[in-house]
């Protein structure tokens, strides 16, 4: 999944988390729509095309991520 923000690096993902800020994320492709809003998500950034240079595991709840490990 990625973050609607494009990330380019995993600190600037927990650096906005920290600030506070609402963080949504979207499943690409035809599986679009079918996040989970609470539980356990699985990010990765920055968003295709670019290779992917971080990985994260997230919580969320309500749609929004609220923390990032």
């Amino acid at each position: 999944m990625y973050t609607q923000t494009d990330f380019k690096t995993k600190t600037a993902l927990k650096q906005a988390i920290k600030d506070k800020k609402p963080l949504r994320y979207f499943q690409p492709g035809p599986f679009i729509g079918n996040e989970p809003l609470n539980g356990t998500v699985y990010l990765e950034g920055p968003h295709y095309p670019a290779p992917h240079t971080w990985y994260a595991t997230a919580t969320v709840a309500n749609g929004y991520i609220v923390k990032v490990s």
